[in-house]
């Protein structure tokens, strides 16, 4: 998958991606929405814990996360 950034979220809706931000924090959901600022709606959110280990990680519903904060995200 290549192209531009906005191209390759757009071939990402509804898959399952990881979003790492700034602070180190990682959150892994299917991407429901996006905008031109790279602001993200997740939903089914899992938080990685303990070196990525998921098995007790909380489960979140939907979580939006500013653009701001995005230094990555995977397909």
């Amino acid at each position: 998958m290549s192209g531009r950034p906005l191209d390759v979220l757009e071939a990402s809706l509804g898959d399952r991606v990881t979003v790492r931000l700034k602070s180190g924090d990682e959150y892994i959901g299917d991407l429901a929405g996006y905008d031109q600022h790279m602001n993200l709606v997740l939903e089914d959110v899992t938080i990685p814990v303990d070196g990525g280990v998921e098995e007790e990680a909380p489960v979140q519903d939907t979580t939006i996360i500013r653009g701001d904060n995005v230094v990555s995200i995977t397909p």
